[in-house]
């Protein structure tokens, strides 16, 4: 699977979700993916439907940059983001409080 479907399948899972459950997770999250497969996307969660866009925003709250291998991982369940930040595969920019939020973000 490449990034770009990992992705487009993000944003369905997203859009599954009510506001309830993304409720705690508001905010722009910035991806930026290395290696094989390399790419920046962004994830806006707000009031409105969740958005997944390819680029860069210019506003993210937080930055998370690790490599595409490890991000399609982690959007599949086989890494834990906690483990993956403790072990140096994901680094965070920002706002750590919304960092703490992926895991909710992404399942």
């Amino acid at each position: 699977m490449t990034t770009a479907e990992v992705f487009d399948e993000l944003k369905t899972r997203l859009s599954q979700k009510d506001a309830t459950q993304l409720a705690g997770s508001q905010g722009i999250y910035q991806f930026v993916l290395t290696g094989d497969d390399a790419g920046e996307y962004f994830v806006t969660v707000g009031a409105d439907a969740p958005q997944v866009e390819a680029g860069k925003s210019s506003n993210a709250g937080v930055t998370i940059t690790m490599s595409a291998g490890d991000f399609k991982d982690l959007a599949s369940g086989k890494l834990n983001p906690m483990t993956a930040f403790m072990g140096g595969k994901l680094s965070v920019g920002g706002d750590m409080s919304m960092a703490l939020k992926l895991q909710t973000l992404i399942s």
